[in-house]
């Protein structure tokens, strides 16, 4: 009997406390309403998939013709051939000579190799004489032995002592070994005494001989003082161990 009295005490206290709860200020328990649930981690809730929050509780989301779910279960997005407008999803209108794209973004086609958007359109590219379509498909590129120019391709000119490069930059031309561009020419380099030819785009086209150095357009001879010997790049001098430099002489340290 007293174990009876002692259940019916505690029945009656759990009661009273959430009679308290729901009529005391401040102190109401947080109601889940329908088509929501509790969140997993922390107080609150959420809404159901399929279900977005609305002045408190969660309405059920209307999508509308050629529409699904969202990832997220809180939004919808458009079929494929279909783009949101406003409330809606609208057919994608494909022009002539475009494919429709898999891309959410822009108009939701693009024009076919060779063709270029031109407003609701797609437009033949023009190419001008000695053109060919490009890898990308929406520009064009000179054929060997010609180079942009402008909305043009002009044969390239080569000169003398030149020869034809593949390079869809630069002139078109380069120099034969031995020659240097200047201008639409190629012009020798002149390689003085004690010289050879060094091949670079840049510089004077030669170098000296170790044991010289270049002077104007000349090779001199390094000229070495007293306790001093040819430096390792061979065109200038270092002197000895237990002596310094000092101006054109070697002095003991």
């Amino acid at each position: 009997m007293r174990r009876i009295r002692l259940i019916s005490a505690l029945v009656a206290s759990a009661l009273f406390s959430l009679a308290l709860q729901l009529t005391v200020p401040g102190a109401a328990v947080a109601q889940v309403p329908a088509n929501a649930h509790g969140n997993r981690y922390g107080g609150g809730w959420e809404c159901d998939r399929n279900y977005k929050e609305t002045d408190g509780g969660c309405a059920l989301i209307k999508m509308p013709d050629h529409a699904f779910l969202n990832s997220t279960g809180d939004g919808w997005e458009c079929d494929r051939g279909f783009r949101k407008d406003e409330e809606t999803c609208a057919a994608v209108k494909v022009p002539p000579n475009a494919y429709l794209a898999d891309s959410s973004y822009g108009s939701g086609w693009e024009c076919d190799r060779g063709y270029l958007p031109v407003e609701d359109t797609c437009a033949a590219m023009k190419l001008p004489a000695n053109a060919y379509i490009d890898s990308s498909g929406k520009s064009w590129e000179c054929g060997r032995g010609f180079r942009k120019e402008g909305d043009n391709c002009a044969a390239v000119k080569v000169p003398e002592h030149g020869y034809m490069t593949d390079s869809a930059y630069g002139i078109g031309w380069d120099c034969d070994r031995g020659y240097r561009a200047q201008g639409d020419a190629c012009l020798a380099v002149k390689v003085p005494a004690n010289g050879y030819y060094v091949e670079s785009s840049f510089g004077s086209g030669w170098a000296c001989d170790r044991g010289y150095h270049a002077t104007d357009d000349a090779c001199m001879p390094v000229v070495i003082p007293s306790n001093a010997h040819l430096d390792y790049a061979g065109n200038g001098w270092d002197c000895d161990r237990t002596y310094r430099r000092r101006q054109n002489l070697c002095v003991r340290q």
